[in-house]
Formats: C-alpha cells, sequence, structure tokens
C-alpha cells in the first residue's frame, strides 16, 4: 500500500497553517487610534510646509499583523526607515511604498501640478533622493514623537535607511506588531505610508494604550473605595485579652468538670496581650473602671495597615 504523496503534502501543509495559526495579541489599543489620528493631523500640516503644496493625510487602519508575513507583502521599489524609541529601547518602522516615494520626490524637485508622478521601473534610488526621504522620515518621527507625548515621552531617533526588507528586521517573522496605514495625498499624487511598532516596543507603554480614554482610572472606582473604607470604619470586630496562656495534657483536659479550677500566672502588675484573632495588636495592663474589669493599653505591638487598594475583579470575589 503507498501513501498518496499529495495527500502527505496536503496534511504537511494543513499542519503548517496550524503551527502558524497562533493566535496574534489582538488586545485592542484604543489609544493608539488616537495616537494615530494625532500622527494624520499633525503630518497634514507638516507635510504642507514641507512640501509647499497641498496635502492631506488619512489613517487607512491600525491593525496587529505578524512580522514576517508583512514583510512578505513589501511590493519593490519601496523604502524602509529603521527607527528607535530611546526611553522605550527597542525599535520602530516606516515603510513607504513607490508611489508615495515617486510623489515626494516629484513635488520636492518641482513636479507640474495634476500630473502623475514619473516611475522608472527596478532603479535603484539615488543619493538626492534618499536624501529628501530622510529629511521626510525626519520630520515623520518629530510628528509621531509629538503624537505620543500626551500619553509618554518618547524620542524616535532615524538608524537607517533600507532599500530591501530583508535587512530592515526588527522583530522575529512570528512576532507580532502593530500596523499603522496611513493614506498621503499631494495634489492628484500619493501612497501609502506604514508604520509598525513590536508589541515589544509598545510593552512600556501597554497600560497606558489599552485606556478607553485620557485619564481613565485602571479598575479604580473611587466611590466605592470610599464607601468601602466607612465600611470598614464601622464594622465591629471583637478583642480578646489573653489572661494566660498554659499547656497542659490531653488527660487534663478530659478531666475537666463544672467547678473546676484553673490558676492563672498573671499578676497585678503584669503586662497581657490584646488580640484580635491570632494577631497581637497591643500590651495592656489589667484593672478596673467601676463595676467593670478593664485594661489600659500601654504599647502597640502591631499596628493594622487599611491603606489596601481593590479592583474590581477581587471586589466580584469577596
Amino acid at each position: 500500500m503507498s501513501a498518496d504523496p499529495s495527500g502527505v503534502s496536503q496534511h504537511s501543509l494543513n499542519m503548517q497553517r496550524l503551527i502558524e495559526s497562533s493566535e496574534l495579541s489582538d488586545d485592542r489599543l484604543p489609544m493608539l487610534d488616537v495616537v494615530f489620528d494625532r500622527l494624520s493631523r499633525l503630518l497634514t500640516t507638516s507635510l504642507r510646509h514641507f512640501s509647499g503644496d497641498n496635502a492631506d493625510v488619512s489613517i487607512d487602519a491600525v491593525s496587529c499583523v505578524r512580522f514576517g508575513d508583512y514583510l512578505g507583502r513589501v511590493q519593490s521599489p519601496s523604502l524602509l526607515a529603521v527607527f528607535r524609541a530611546d526611553e522605550w529601547d527597542n525599535q520602530g518602522l516606516i515603510v513607504f511604498d513607490g508611489p508615495l516615494v515617486f510623489s515626494i520626490i516629484d513635488v520636492l524637485l518641482g513636479g507640474c501640478r495634476g500630473t502623475a508622478a514619473m516611475r522608472t521601473a527596478n532603479r535603484p534610488f539615488t543619493t538626492i533622493e534618499r536624501a529628501l526621504i530622510t529629511k521626510l522620515i525626519h520630520l515623520i518621527l518629530a510628528d509621531l514623537s509629538a503624537s505620543f507625548a500626551p500619553i509618554s515621552a518618547v524620542n524616535f531617533s532615524f538608524e537607517r535607511l533600507e532599500v530591501s526588507p530583508r535587512f530592515a528586521s526588527i522583530a522575529r517573522p512570528t512576532n507580532a506588531v502593530m500596523q499603522g496605514r496611513l493614506r498621503i495625498d499631494l495634489d492628484d499624487r500619493g501612497g501609502m505610508l506604514e508604520i509598525l511598532l513590536p508589541n515589544a516596543t509598545l510593552e512600556p507603554i501597554r497600560e497606558m494604550l489599552i485606556q478607553q480614554f485620557m485619564g481613565e482610572r485602571f479598575g479604580r472606582d473611587h466611590m466605592w473605595e470610599t464607601h468601602l473604607a466607612q465600611q470598614i470604619r464601622t464594622t465591629e470586630v471583637t478583642l480578646d485579652v489573653v489572661l494566660d496562656e498554659q499547656s497542659v495534657n490531653l488527660s487534663e483536659v478530659l478531666n475537666l468538670a463544672v467547678g473546676s479550677s484553673l490558676i492563672l500566672r498573671t499578676h497585678t502588675n503584669d503586662s497581657v496581650d490584646v488580640r484580635c484573632g491570632n494577631h497581637s495588636l497591643f500590651r495592656a495592663k489589667v484593672g478596673r473602671k467601676k463595676e467593670s474589669v478593664a485594661v489600659q493599653i500601654e504599647s502597640i505591638v502591631q499596628a493594622l495597615h487599611t491603606d489596601l487598594f481593590f479592583t474590581k475583579e477581587q471586589d466580584r470575589s469577596l
């Protein structure tokens, strides 16, 4: 009985797809959408000053992709700029597609309005073209830093410019990255600009990015905390005054009966423990106040700490 080669191949393919289909981190980062929205507005103004022409920047999508899959879809010619987030100690990537590169160069070099940018297929970018795009990269990074400023102060510094995706690796192929896709229109010309930030780069500020709005308190409800604190202060607890502790044989305990006497070894001026549960809180002296036996606290053994932090999740488990 011979194995079906096509069946083996299909089985291997299915297994490979299963292995590679591990879910990406699909945690929603609402504040990242706000960052890219702010970037689109800042970049629109900056591009108008930079090019001296009408410019419009719009958000196409903000999504989570696998880095290796993304690099496999990058078309040539493209320019890839690697930059570093200094405070977060990690890298990011800016990708200019071919139409956008040629459109920007055409505008900066005085191309006629209303005409599509000329494109020479399969030719390398010249030194002048790379220098012009490098200036634009510094402009984009400055606006990106300003966009993140309300969330976290960060400085993005340009590292290098690459034309081949193979040399622009900033993460493992299986790692997830957040992709911000922007559409840039310069009159009748334009193209796509993509900014990639690996999850490792965003990890230092992930708690800030998962906010639904600026200033959101993570899981804290101050009204609930105030109410809980008030209820705790009015809660009744039992304090035990321990006059003496002795170790006795089990046979002696079994022989105890109504009328049996236990001799306490505490004298008049001796200190006793005041406990709550199993915790000794105070040392005190035994005395009398009117018709009641009383104790006078002399020292604190263990202070109670009530400045506890409760989350809503903990509240559900109470």
